[in-house]
């Protein structure tokens, strides 16, 4: 009797091979349109987006890329690394328990709580560590806990919640009717804990922050409200949609991430002082790690402090958002909605999208990584624009020039919206 694997098989008589399995489940994801290519890239200090590519003579124009403000580049961020890095050298040379706790941790997650009115704030490696660590502690740790999760909750935080062995329920996307229902048939006694995001960056949508704390309120439940892609871009100061909506008090955590507008990296959460104490003193994935460089803590503290006295980057950054959509639409690029920052463009097909990405590098000078299934649903494919305050009105003259070319050459409609 065989046993299949995709497009690997075993005998009952033969031994695992492994790397006939590796190669096999490659070549799955090769045919299926799902294999995923990594552009080598160089970025421009001073001339973001531009980067250089392999190959290329000529710059690409990133149009992709997470440093939504371009604060990797910025000067008052670029001065603070410098300086950490002359003052105390490169890593911090152990976990924050053991020799790797600086000053310029500390005073960042100080600085961080400021941000969003909380008590205290814990920082980690990365986001997508943020969220595994601190949901698997909380709802892990928490006797008896339920964990509601958005049905499209990112990776990172259904890593966190399977980790954490809590029971769980999926809530439809947004649909706070649905949560409400979950709820309200389970004991009122039992910890809860309602798991959501602001901006969800795939579909380029926003949670209903204020309905879902209504809820979470009326069933006695906690609140995880991942920010990620809201953090800088939002608020008066720059701390998310949680603070744009007013809604930043009556939130339990609130999760956000340094490497996207903030232009560093690393992750974080904000919360009461005693929450922030017993994440810290039980989460494996703070305790056992080697801390962020003190650089790099510096930069984002600098970024952060930066962002939360400046508004002229937001405001021309919605403003780029807002001629980008408006140009793409008006020229029958197939915009999906969107009421955010991000501009996702359908094409519903994983071959075709990376072919589209690899036409527009090559014959354009323009970068945009395809968009396919895990990360999106099969049939959705898209690429995934991301505009910056730093692309010039050449630059989107020419995204939308090269976009209506490869889509017609490709037999895709493009024509003038009604």
């Amino acid at each position: 009797m065989d046993t299949r694997f995709g497009s690997y098989s075993i005998a009952s008589s033969d031994r695992f091979d492994p790397e006939q399995f590796f190669r096999g489940s490659l070549a799955d994801l090769k045919a299926d349109g799902r294999y995923r290519t990594f552009l080598e890239l160089e970025r421009r200090a001073g001339q973001f987006p531009l980067a250089d590519a392999p190959g290329r003579s000529d710059p690409v124009i990133v149009w992709c890329s997470n440093d939504y403000l371009g604060m990797g580049q910025h000067p008052v961020v670029l001065k603070a690394m410098h300086e950490a890095i002359d003052r105390v050298g490169t890593g911090a040379g152990g976990t924050r328990n053991i020799s790797g706790n600086t000053r310029d941790h500390v005073l960042l997650e100080r600085e961080l709580a400021n941000l969003h009115g909380k008590e205290a704030a814990l920082v980690f490696a990365t986001g997508y560590v943020t969220n595994e660590a601190a949901l698997s502690t909380l709802a892990g740790m928490i006797p008896g806990c339920i964990v509601y999760s958005d049905a499209l909750n990112h990776a990172s935080m259904i890593a966190g919640i399977r980790h954490s062995k809590a029971e769980k329920r999926i809530f439809r996307h947004n649909d706070v009717e649905h949560l409400e229902h979950l709820m309200a048939a389970d004991d009122p006694a039992r910890p809860k804990l309602v798991c959501f995001e602001s901006v969800y960056s795939m579909d380029a949508d926003v949670g209903p922050i204020k309905a879902i704390c209504d809820v979470a309120e009326r069933y006695g439940a906690m609140t995880y409200l991942d920010e990620v892609h809201a953090v800088g871009l939002y608020g008066e100061r720059g701390a998310g949609v949680a603070e744009r909506e007013g809604q930043m008090h009556r939130l339990t955590v609130i999760q956000g991430t340094l490497g996207k507008a903030f232009g560093c990296g690393g992750g974080y959460i904000a919360a009461s002082a005693p929450l922030i104490d017993f994440v810290r003193s039980h989460a494996p994935g703070f305790i056992f790690t080697t801390s962020m460089p003190p650089a790099v803590a510096a930069a984002a503290r600098a970024s952060v402090a930066y962002l939360k006295a400046s508004t002229s980057e937001r405001k021309r950054h919605q403003e780029v958002v807002a001629t980008v959509k408006s140009r793409l639409k008006a020229a029958g690029i197939p915009v999906m909605p969107s009421e955010t920052h991000l501009v996702p463009v359908f094409v519903g097909d994983a071959h075709l999208v990376r072919r589209i990405s690899d036409e527009l590098l090559t014959q354009h000078g323009i970068y945009i990584q395809p968009i396919n299934y895990p990360t999106v649903l099969r049939g959705t494919e898209r690429l995934r624009i991301t505009p910056t305050p730093l692309h010039t009105t050449e630059q989107v003259d020419h995204l939308v020039e090269a976009l209506t070319a490869v889509f017609r050459t490709h037999g895709l409609e493009t024509g003038q919206a009604a």
